[in-house]
């Protein structure tokens, strides 16, 4: 299984070419996940992306930057409840009521079938679109300040060898169970 940070290639903003430290993991439950910003409307001021990717396109199972793995149907509820309840959007976990939530979809291996997206075509993930209502934080991702989206929440963290019905690989990361999303925001590296 590669881990996320073998999917994602983060540089220091100063020093060209040099890689970024992974950040620590914490040792609470906050979860906390990040992904580019992947198609923006200028005039409309409208970002989309993926908020959190389970699996990639191959079927291999994501280990996040943190350690931790988010099964399929726990992100798909997760992603529920998020729409259900907040559905807004937030300034790098600062500062809430800068978007709204305007675009949720859940792509999973059965909705992809159901809808006639071949298998292997995209990743089963939580794909995100936001109206940001706040001009100083739409010029942040226009200038790529803000080049990504960043969620997070709370969860009960098990070791992925303990779980006998996980789609993780025995004895990697840990699994996240009975996942809230509070928090999705524009983000930086």
């Amino acid at each position: 299984m590669r881990k996320f940070l073998d999917l994602v290639e983060k540089r220091l903003p100063d020093a060209p070419g040099k890689q970024a430290e992974a950040p620590e993991a914490p040792a609470d439950s906050v979860l906390k996940s990040r992904f580019k910003i992947m198609k923006s409307d200028d005039e409309k001021m409208l970002a989309f992306g993926w908020a959190s990717v389970s699996m990639r396109v191959g079927g291999e199972v994501i280990e996040d930057w943190q350690g931790d793995i988010i099964e399929p149907a726990e992100l798909e509820a997760a992603a529920y409840e998020y729409v259900r309840l907040y559905g807004e959007g937030g300034e790098m976990h600062e500062r809430g009521g800068v978007a709204v939530l305007i675009e949720s979809a859940v792509f999973t291996e059965e909705k992809m079938e159901a809808m006639g997206i071949p298998a292997g075509t995209l990743p089963v993930g939580w794909w995100i679109g936001f109206k940001v209502l706040d001009k100083e934080v739409w010029e942040k991702v226009k200038d790529g300040t803000y080049p990504m989206f960043s969620i997070e929440g709370e969860a009960e963290r098990v070791e992925a060898d303990e779980e006998k019905e996980s789609t993780a690989p025995e004895n990697q990361g840990r699994l996240l169970k009975k996942v809230i999303i509070s928090e999705a925001n524009q983000s930086r590296v």
